[in-house]
């Protein structure tokens, strides 16, 4: 009798042995994460383009020439940099440069004849008052006088006449010297010449009303430029002309360009299969060296609509659905899930209303498998 309850001891050691063994066997393993702390710092509020913008020169300039021909002249090719008022092409002008010459021709004989008969207008005039002169003493006849009178009159008239000459030549001048600058495609400002479209002695015509026909020239003024970008419907409200804005260029890599909101267009565009959407310009602020630029870039724009300068944050991928974080609690080494009021956020880090405290740490690997309330962790070595 005195053996069994040692029997039974020993059955019971052995059943608790195994049951501690299948629960260490089987035990959830401890979930490895990385962790943040609560801190301090900058937090922007910001709202950024929906689909790429693109870098363009503060003035563009789409050139063609006023009028049909030949190209005789073509003093340019593409990159090359043009000053204000140089030459860029010219069209076949021989017919007008001829008329124009004869005009200039006709207008000098007759601003000659107009000082030939001033000049005798001037010789009449005298002769007729000098002969009033003489017929109030009785030395001439009146059929003299009246005579005389007659011929400064007439000459008056011939003055007149050949006034009207000289001022139809000088008309004529302008006529054609407007139609020779229609022949020519004069630079109306300094800056580099982008695309041309046609080749010496080819034709080109100017693009008949209502139909866009491609520019000969594309003048582009590289010294100042912007971006635009169209962002969400939704977001517009949101913005301002003069709010401040980042410009982030596919070229420049990780590197941003501070700037501010230039313009907003005062339309929505509807384009199918595709969000709504309102253009946003943004010009650069600030020292940017703008002959790096290549007009076209790709360019993305974050505008910043608010900002807290010493906020409460945490990052922002830490924040899951339902405004809630999990927060480590190094002395029992679980994670709790806790819900959090946010103010602002943008990518990087959500602003903290209510619900955590400086120096506590959240978890940032939310992705993880096996994140939940109350788990077992392990916290990453390179993590505080």
């Amino acid at each position: 009798m005195a053996k069994h309850p040692l029997r039974w001891l020993t059955f019971t050691l052995l059943c608790l042995a195994v049951a501690v063994g299948v629960w260490y066997a089987m035990r959830p393993e401890p979930v490895a994460i990385t962790v943040q702390p609560v801190d301090r710092g900058l937090v922007e509020k910001i709202v950024a383009n929906t689909r790429a913008g693109t870098l363009k020169a503060c003035r563009e300039a789409n050139l063609s020439p006023g009028a049909g021909g030949q190209i005789a002249i073509l003093a340019i090719r593409k990159g090359d940099l043009v000053k204000k008022g140089q030459l860029l092409l010219e069209l076949w002008n021989k017919d007008l440069t001829a008329q124009l010459a004869q005009t200039k021709s006709e207008y000098a004989a007759a601003l000659a004849r107009v000082d030939a008969v001033r000049n005798q207008v001037e010789i009449a005039d005298r002769e007729a008052a000098r002969l009033r002169k003489l017929r109030k003493t009785g030395a001439v006849a009146e059929k003299e006088t009246d005579q005389a009178v007659t011929a400064a009159e007439i000459r008056k008239a011939e003055y007149t006449a050949a006034m009207a000459t000289a001022d139809s030549s000088r008309e004529r001048l302008k006529v054609l010297a407007a139609e020779l600058e229609r022949t020519q495609l004069i630079a109306p400002f300094a800056g580099t010449v982008a695309e041309i479209n046609g080749e010496l002695n080819e034709y080109v015509t100017p693009s008949p009303p209502g139909i866009a026909t491609p520019p000969t020239v594309v003048l582009l003024d590289t010294s100042s430029f912007y971006v635009t970008a169209p962002i969400d419907e939704v977001d517009a409200p949101k913005v301002r002309v003069g709010m401040p804005a980042r410009v982030i260029l596919d070229a420049y890599g990780e590197r941003h360009f501070q700037g501010k909101v230039r313009r907003i267009a005062p339309y929505v565009l509807d384009v199918e299969k595709q969000a709504r959407t309102v253009d946003v310009e943004v010009s650069f602020h600030g020292d940017v060296a703008g002959d790096e630029f290549l007009a076209g870039y790709s360019a993305d724009v974050e505008i910043i609509t608010a900002v807290g300068s010493n906020a409460l944050r945490v990052p922002s991928q830490a924040v899951v659905e339902g405004n809630r974080v999990y927060v480590y609690t190094p002395a029992d080494r679980r994670i709790h899930a806790r819900t959090i009021t946010i103010g602002l956020s943008n990518w990087d880090f959500t602003e903290v209303t209510g619900g955590l405290t400086e120096g506590e740490q959240v978890v940032v690997s939310v992705d993880k498998e096996g994140i939940a309330d109350n788990a077992l962790v392990t916290v990453m070595d390179n993590q505080p």
